[in-house]
């Protein structure tokens, strides 16, 4: 049987990106979010915009979708796929790293827990299946932000949860800027005092990001003494990922 085009996979992607954002991505945006290169990125573009899928606005150059796209649905991934093709992973990444882990997705304007593996001692933990947490202040969030995942957009006012908590939105800009630049995110008491937290994005087919794996723990064991996380950790988390979204890309090839 022959495989699947990849061209079209990420020309999926991009219409995805668009109805489930904010619905206007500059190229860079569009770029960064599914790992793609701009050239390749402004290929996939123009052909969806002679195709009247995509619309470019004439002032600022921001891409959204065109008329023939505006009935495309913005579900994209079943949550019970997402939680059983991480499910695997998140039991060694727990034994690994020590701490507790955490798969989400979003929903409504926030990260829904779809998984979570208790730390790996006799400490008492809480189940957090189901439970809802802010894009903005966790590190499962703020890797579902970065990459624009579907529906993932800050909220209008960001809310304070610690002195820590980054509530503006250029704070916030800036960290994203810098999570899609190293490939993770990492949040340091930004939640809960005492806690912290590394997470990265799973991708689906075509790069879209649609969900996020992470640890949290304290911070004196996720982080050093100038509070910048253990690079072990991070690459425990980083390789779980990646093994998750190629589960993921693997599903009716």
């Amino acid at each position: 049987m022959p495989g699947t085009v990849q061209s079209i996979e990420r020309a999926a992607a991009v219409l995805r990106l668009l109805a489930g954002g904010t619905g206007r991505l500059t190229l860079g945006d569009i770029a960064h979010s599914l790992d793609l290169a701009k050239g390749t990125t402004h290929g996939i573009l123009r052909t969806l915009k002679a195709v009247g899928f995509v619309e470019q606005d004439r002032t600022t150059g921001h891409y959204q979708l065109g008329a023939a796209m505006l009935r495309l649905g913005t579900g994209y991934l079943d949550i019970n796929e997402l939680r059983s093709r991480s499910i695997n992973w998140a039991d060694p990444l727990a034994a690994r790293s020590g701490e507790a882990v955490r798969i989400g997705t979003v929903l409504d304007g926030q990260v829904l827990v779809v998984h979570h593996v208790f730390r790996p001692d006799d400490t008492f933990q809480t189940l957090e299946v189901g439970a809802l947490l802010p894009l903005h202040a966790t590190a499962l969030g703020k890797a579902l932000l970065a990459y624009s995942a579907a529906g993932a957009h800050p909220p209008p006012i960001l809310d304070r949860f610690t002195h820590r908590t980054l509530v503006t939105a250029r704070a916030l800009s800036i960290d994203l800027s810098h999570i899609r630049a190293v490939g993770y995110s990492v949040e340091i008491e930004e939640l809960t005092p005492g806690e912290a937290g590394v997470a990265a994005p799973i991708r689906g087919h075509g790069g879209l990001v649609v969900g996020a794996i992470g640890i949290s723990g304290h911070v004196e064991r996720v982080c050093d003494t100038h509070y910048q996380p253990h690079p072990q950790l991070v690459t425990y988390v980083r390789d779980t990922a990646r093994a998750v979204s190629r589960d993921l890309t693997a599903v009716g090839r």
